[in-house]
Parts: C-alpha cells; structure tokens; sequence
C-alpha cells in the first residue's frame, strides 16, 4: 500500500522581532539555520527555516517575523504547542540551561510514559522538549549545543479542538493517521495506515480536547500552519485528489522552491500544508553554507536590491 503521509514536514510560526527569533531558535535550541529567504506571498518579510543539519523534513521549524506586531492567544483552533525530541539522558542539561538562560519553564511532566517540559519562545509559542531513546535520528552537532544533547527534530504537535470528531475524521479517513494512545482527552494518532503506523518521534499528531476554552487569535508566538511530508510530487497528487473527494478544498500545487506544496483548513480551522520532501534546501546552495546568503526565488531575483533594503539585518551567533 502507497503511503501518502510519512509524518511532519516543517511548521511555520508568526514571529516578532527576526533577531530574537534566530537568537531563540539557533542559540537557545541549538538549531541550524538552513534557508535564509524571503515570504514568497509577502517578500517584505523574511521566511527564516531552522533545523538539523540539512533541514531534513520532520526537523524543520519556521519563522515569519513581522517586527513589532501584537501577541496571539492560544486556544482552540490553533496548533499550541510543538514538541521537540531530546534524548532521555540531555533532560537535566536542557532544564540547566534553560535556567541559565532564564527561561521560565514548567515541569517535567509526564504524558504517555513520556517525560516532558514546556516553555515559550521569545514571542509566546509553545514549546515542548519530551525525552525518548525511541529516535535514531541525529541533531545538528555544529551549533551551540552539542551533538549528543541536541534537539533531534519535532515529536509531535498538540492541535486544540473544542469540537475534535470531524479533524479527528481527517486525520484518520483522508489523512491515513492512526489513533495509538488516548490520555485525559488527548488522541494521539500516528502517520501511517495501521498495517505500517509510524509510532515514532516526528509522526505524532495529538488532537486535544478543550471544551469551553477561548477561541486562540493569531499574532506573534502563534503557529501559522503546520505541514505533513509526502514522497514526491506523484504521492501529492493523489492525497490532493483524496481530499478533494472528501469534501475538503486544498488549493492548487504551489512552488515553495524547496518543496511543492498545497493548503487547506482543517475542520477546527487550523491551516494544513502537505508537502514534498524533495528538491530540500540544497538545491540553490550547498550544505556546507545553508542559512548564510538570503536565497529569492528567481522570480524575486530582479527586485532583490529592493527587497534586501527593507529587511532587517540578522546574524547568526557562532559557538565558542
């Protein structure tokens, strides 16, 4: 059986300030930056991909930083929170240093025997660090982390529905997720059909039940879309056209330079992307250098002179 969805691909948050942003996310989390470019649908502001050292799908965090721009809310209808996996024995050093960053976190906790803590990034999105042994994926060993306690991509994202039915149906129905876990009003659901269930970090999406909480607003701190990873453009199409036989209304195939992408609304009113994994962020510059240059689409290319001068200037700290 052709598998459409493999998990995670990236998730893409609102943001305030582009220089706290790469602080928080490149110096406190110790990712790598892996494209510097521009919102395709609003070349005034940057699009900034952090994640492991080639920004392999299932690891990549984005930013759209807007400068100063109110906070959101969280609550229904949003993505709340984004888990990212650590190994279990890097724990206390990610509370050391979250303490030493004075960053205010709470925990550990513990959710489906797994241990956790959760905090908030610069602008006010959530952030889960959730200790496993069940990742064999590596970090990104170059930043100021090192490699054997650094993030290894996400683990899973916690959608808030007030009305959970018709997005679970999604995911299980169009979206070929399978229920594995259910805990205190939170579903866990794994990608993949039951014969082949990816029960492992970065292919968990949890749908948790929140009835009579405030609908959440978009703003700074607040995730704009979270997208799924798909093979190739062949496995896009067909999951595009399953969709659409089920109702829902995914725009056309659009060209994001470092995948194809389409997007629709789930039924709680978060907004999905499925995404291809390839061409990846090395197909306009090598691995060595990712994130270095502001990379445009060669349709911005001859405005870049006018599109470098409204950005802000942003620098990436270099580990001691």
């Amino acid at each position: 059986m052709q598998t459409l969805i493999n998990g995670l691909h990236h998730i893409t948050a609102i943001a305030g300030d582009a220089q706290r942003n790469v602080d928080f996310y490149t110096d406190i989390l110790g990712l790598r930056m892996v494209k510097k470019t521009i919102n395709f649908d609003a070349p005034t502001v940057y699009h900034l991909y952090y994640g492991d050292e080639t920004g392999s799908p299932g690891t990549i965090m984005t930013s759209f930083p807007h400068g100063k721009i109110p906070r959101g809310r969280k609550g229904t209808g949003q993505l709340t929170y984004t888990a990212f996996s650590i190994p279990t024995t890097s724990l206390s050093f990610w509370i050391d240093r979250l303490n030493d960053r004075r960053i205010t976190f709470a925990g550990p906790y513990k959710r489906f025997n797994e241990t956790y803590i959760r905090f908030d990034d610069f602008d006010g999105m959530g952030i889960e660090l959730t200790a496993t042994d069940n990742n064999n994926r590596t970090g990104w060993a170059g930043g100021s982390v090192a490699g054997e306690m650094a993030i290894r991509g996400f683990h899973a994202v916690t959608l808030n529905e007030a009305n959970p039915d018709a997005t679970i149906k999604l995911l299980t129905q169009s979206m070929e997720h399978t229920l594995i876990a259910e805990e205190a009003g939170r579903f866990r659901f794994g990608a993949g059909p039951r014969s082949a269930v990816n029960a492992v970090p970065g292919n968990f999406v949890d749908v948790q039940h929140s009835p009579g909480e405030l609908r959440g607003h978009q703003g700074a701190g607040s995730v704009h879309h979270v997208a799924f990873s798909t093979d190739n453009h062949e496995t896009q199409v067909t999951i595009r056209e399953k969709l659409i036989d089920d109702g829902y209304m995914p725009t056309e195939i659009l060209d994001r330079q470092y995948f194809k992408s389409i997007y629709f609304r789930e039924p709680g009113g978060i907004l999905f992307e499925i995404a291809t994994n390839p061409p990846g962020f090395s197909v306009d510059e090598p691995i060595e250098t990712l994130g270095q240059a502001l990379k445009l689409p060669e349709w911005y290319e001859p405005r870049r002179a006018q599109i470098e001068a409204g950005l802000p200037v942003i620098d990436v700290k270099q580990p001691l």
